[in-house]
C-alpha cells in the first residue's frame, strides 16, 4: 500500500479563516485529535478525501485522516483483516465477501455511491456479445465489478469459461493500461477518471452498468465489527467529516476548486477533470447526496453475489449493515 500525497506542497492542515470561523471547536478538535487510516482506490471517487484533508474538514472534525491507496480489493481485503489500517472504502461487495467467504467480522456503516460504472469495451467491439472468444479482464475474479461484468455477459447469453476467459488485473489505472497492451483484452467495467480516459483513447462505452443491470449499491465504507465498537466515537467522527467534505463537494460554489484537486491529484488533463468533476455531481449517476446507502441497491447486490457465485438464496441485507454510526455522525452536522 502507498500514502497518497494528501497534502499540496505539505501547506498546514489548518487554514487561518477555518481557525478564525471555528477557533472553539477547531481547538476542542485539536486537544483531542485521532488519527485514522482509510484504505481507498485512487478514483474520482475519492473526491470527499481529498476535500476533507486539504480544506481541513476531517481535522475540524477532531481527525488527522491517513489515506492509503490499494492496488486491489484482494490486497484491501486482507489488510483489513490484518488491522494494517482502520477503515476500507470500497465496493461494498468486498464486505460482504469477507463475512461469508473469509468468515470475518466484517460492517458495512455507510454508502458513498452506485460506482458511476460504464461497461468499457476495444473499438472494435459493437455490442455485448461481440466479447465471445476474447478476455474480460476486472479487479479481483469474484467480488463486486467482476459479478456486475458477468452477468451483463450472461445476460448476452456468454457464460465464464465457454465463451469467455477472466484475467485479474488489478484497480482502475491498471486495467486502462492493459486495454492498450493486448487487444484480446476486450471489455472491463470502469468508473472515473479511467472510463473517460478510455473512451478519450479510443475505447468504447457500451452503457452504464446502472442502465443494464438496475439500482445497485457500489462504494461504502466498512470496517473490522470490534474496532467499530471500540472506537465508535471516532468512527462516528469520520463519517460526520467524510459527510461534511461530501456537501463541499457537491457544492458548485466549489467547482472550480474540485476541478483543480481532480487535476492535480489524479493527474488529469483539464478537460477530463471537468468531465469528470461533472458526472461526479450528477444527481442520477455521481456521489450520492449525504452518503446514503441504497437498501435496495444493497439487495441487488447480495442477489447478484447469489446468482453468479452459486450461493443460493440471497442473505438478508442486515447481516452485513450497521448504520447506527451514520445515523449517529448526520445528527452531529444536523442539516
Amino acid at each position: 500500500m502507498i500514502p497518497m500525497a494528501c497534502s499540496r506542497n505539505a501547506r498546514p492542515m489548518f487554514r487561518a479563516p477555518a481557525l478564525l470561523a471555528l477557533c472553539l471547536c477547531g481547538a476542542a478538535a485539536a486537544a483531542d485529535s485521532v488519527t485514522l487510516r482509510v484504505n481507498v482506490f485512487p478514483t474520482a471517487k475519492i473526491l470527499p478525501m481529498f476535500v476533507g484533508v486539504d480544506e481541513g474538514i476531517f481535522a475540524r472534525h477532531g481527525l488527522k485522516v491517513e489515506v492509503l491507496h490499494t492496488e486491489n480489493s484482494a490486497q484491501q481485503r486482507e489488510g483489513l483483516a490484518a488491522g494494517a489500517f482502520d477503515i476500507a472504502q470500497s465496493a461494498v461487495d468486498n464486505a460482504v465477501a469477507m463475512v461469508d467467504a473469509a468468515h470475518e467480522d466484517v460492517v458495512i456503516v455507510m454508502g458513498i455511491s452506485s460506482g458511476m460504472n460504464e461497461f468499457i469495451v476495444q473499438p472494435d467491439i459493437h455490442s455485448v456479445p461481440e466479447v465471445r472468444g476474447r478476455t474480460l479482464i476486472v479487479d479481483a475474479p469474484n467480488t463486486a465489478y467482476a459479478l456486475v461484468a458477468k452477468k451483463i455477459l450472461l445476460n448476452a447469453g456468454l457464460r465464464e469459461g465457454a465463451d469467455y476467459k477472466v484475467k485479474p488485473i488489478g484497480r482502475g489505472s491498471a486495467r486502462l493500461e492493459a486495454f492498450f497492451e493486448n487487444k484480446e483484452y476486450a471489455a472491463a467495467v470502469m468508473n472515473p477518471p479511467f472510463s473517460i480516459l478510455a473512451v478519450a483513447k479510443g475505447m468504447k462505452s457500451l452503457g452504464r452498468t446502472v442502465d443494464m443491470l438496475g439500482p445497485y449499491q457500489a462504494d461504502g465504507v466498512f470496517v473490522m465489527r470490534a474496532w467499530a465498537r471500540a472506537n465508535a466515537q471516532a468512527l462516528e467522527r469520520y463519517l460526520a467529516g467524510y459527510v461534511d467534505s461530501l456537501r463541499w463537494a457537491l457544492d458548485p460554489a466549489h467547482r472550480n476548486q474540485c476541478i483543480a484537486m481532480l487535476r492535480e491529484k489524479l493527474k488529469l488533463p483539464q478537460q477530463v477533470a471537468e468531465r469528470t468533476y461533472a458526472l461526479l455531481v450528477d444527481p442520477a449517476f455521481g456521489l450520492t447526496p449525504e452518503a446514503k446507502l441504497d437498501l435496495q441497491g444493497f439487495r441487488n447486490v447480495l442477489a447478484l453475489r447469489a446468482e453468479i457465485e452459486g450461493g443460493g438464496t440471497p442473505p438478508p441485507a442486515e447481516k452485513y449493515l450497521d448504520l447506527s454510526y451514520y445515523r449517529r455522525a448526520i445528527g452531529m452536522l444536523g442539516k
